[in-house]
């Protein structure tokens, strides 16, 4: 299923901001601005990126837009149509599911590495990361658990030791971004879902302290597929379509 979405379908009445100048490169500022409203939902499923618009609203030239196109479209956030142009992408249940499934096993790897390899700063730093996403959670602040929660996982991927699988997980967390920002942000999100995500990763860090390492990847890929059911619950919501829009 397909979330279908509301709002007209290009860009006209988006506000994105200028590019203002930073030391960071002008094309990693467009990236990141054109990222994050597609995320956040400013930018809906089905929106038509229109690039003289883009180009107007941004004030950037035509190729500093295109460059950042092209790693959009390679992170699967838009899509390309012909004679149309790029459009960010519908979310599906078909795709969560298969994202999900993968971050289970990959998340899962990363269980076991932190497990085997982690020392005990690092794993102190992973408590010290779930603290602040069940406080973010308890002030009903979407942004802030996203925040702490990317935190917390950098500790556990970082503590694996293995960068190749930082570099994958950092590629899927980018694809799986979207899911993410709904789950947290739906109207319908589940009241007692944060509850039981952080009794998951809590039970998953004591399984790490005791450096179980089948417990902590078996405990992670539990709560990663209970993230996917919520997801496809939450897509499903409605069958006429559901808005992606945060709460604030």
């Amino acid at each position: 299923m397909t979330i279908q979405s509301s709002v007209p379908s290009e860009i006209g009445s988006t506000n994105l901001l200028p590019i203002r100048k930073s030391a960071a490169p002008l094309r990693n500022q467009v990236l990141e601005e054109l990222r994050q409203s597609i995320i956040s939902a400013k930018l809906q499923p089905g929106a038509r990126l229109v690039e003289r618009e883009l180009i107007g609203m941004l004030r950037v030239s035509r190729t500093v837009l295109r460059e950042a196109l092209r790693q959009l479209e390679s992170e699967g956030l838009i899509t390309i149509i012909p004679n149309k142009g790029p459009v960010v992408r519908q979310l599906t249940v078909a795709e969560s599911q298969d994202l999900y499934s993968i971050r289970a096993v990959l998340e899962g790897l990363a269980a076991r590495l932190f497990t085997e390899n982690a020392d005990e700063a690092q794993t102190l730093e992973l408590e010290r990361a779930l603290d602040a996403t069940a406080e973010a959670y308890k002030d009903n602040d979407p942004d802030r658990v996203l925040e702490c929660k990317n935190k917390f996982y950098d500790v556990l991927f970082q503590g694996a030791h293995s960068e190749t699988l930082s570099t994958m997980i950092g590629t899927l967390h980018g694809r799986i971004s979207r899911w993410r920002a709904l789950g947290h942000h739906h109207p319908q999100r589940s009241a007692s879902r944060w509850k039981e995500s952080i009794q998951g990763l809590r039970a998953m860090l004591a399984a790490i302290n005791k450096r179980d390492a089948d417990l902590a990847e078996r405990l992670i890929r539990e709560e990663v597929t209970k993230a996917a059911a919520e997801i496809t619950r939450l897509i499903e919501s409605d069958k006429s379509g559901v808005s992606t829009q945060p709460r604030h």
